[in-house]
């Protein structure tokens, strides 16, 4: 079966929690195993890396809207993390639509504020770079994010998003939950997470799936998660996951190419 998550999480220090969802660690060891898969992904993330040759580089990784399956490549270190919905904007100076699909040097990353914090992290060992972050970001972000458009979109994701004890709401409802136009909550979710949350929702459901299937039924999952039927969850992560769900969780998956970038974040 292949590694889909960082083995490893680190407490998110306090104040960076408004911006940052969760820290994740890479070990040595888990870093030369193989082959990983790279799940649908709806957030933003920064990645600071230490390859196994001493070269360090900081990444930005957009939103990935399917699956794709890789060969394993040693890394000494390697920490994730993970961007709440808005904070893209106010941290790196473009909206999260500009990223979907792409894995950028941080320094590549076009406009002054992504160049600034390239700058600040470059030297730093993965893990020496949250402290600083901790100690830097929640102010600059705070003076520069829109409080009123990152509240919407963080409620819209929340509604829409599988909780436990509660499957998740649809559009519709969530536009008029949160007192919006289904089109401003289009547009909120364009800049804020970088999908639309028609495709945020199927990317979280199908994570979800990965998540839980060996807890429950595929009939009862189905459910839980918001799907109409289990002919449904099945059709939908096929399109997301590039196999049916029974291939996925037996092994039989596509070929992994090389990883040209980061190995799973």
């Amino acid at each position: 079966m292949t590694n889909a998550v960082f083995p490893r999480t680190l407490p998110v220090p306090r104040p960076l929690r408004p911006w940052i969802s969760r820290v994740g660690l890479l070990d040595v060891e888990a870093a030369a195993r193989g082959p990983y898969v790279h799940l649908p992904d709806a957030d933003t993330r920064l990645i600071l890396r230490v390859a196994a040759n001493g070269h360090r580089s900081a990444l930005v990784v957009g939103p990935r809207v399917r699956a794709s399956y890789h060969e394993g490549k040693p890394l000494s270190s390697c920490v994730e993390l993970r961007l709440t919905p808005g904070t893209a904007r106010p941290l790196l100076g473009l909206p999260a639509a500009e990223l979907v699909g792409r894995s950028l040097p941080l320094e590549a990353v076009p406009g002054a504020a992504a160049r600034g914090l390239a700058h600040e992290l470059r030297w730093l060992e993965p893990q020496e770079a949250v402290a600083r972050l901790t100690a830097e970001l929640p102010d600059r972000l705070a003076a520069v994010a829109d409080g009123g458009r990152t509240g919407l979109v963080r409620a819209g994701v929340a509604a829409l998003s599988v909780r436990s004890g509660r499957t998740p709401g649809t559009v519709r409802d969530t536009a008029r939950e949160l007192a919006v136009s289904e089109r401003q909550l289009r547009n909120l979710f364009t800049e804020g997470v970088g999908l639309s949350p028609k495709h945020y929702a199927r990317i979280d459901r199908v994570r979800a799936v990965v998540s839980h299937a060996t807890e429950v039924s595929w009939a009862e999952l189905a459910a839980v998660t918001g799907y109409y039927d289990q002919s449904h969850m099945s059709s939908d992560f096929r399109a997301l996951m590039g196999v049916p769900p029974r291939s996925y969780f037996t092994g039989r998956l596509p070929a992994a190419a090389p990883c040209q970038a980061v190995r799973r974040h």
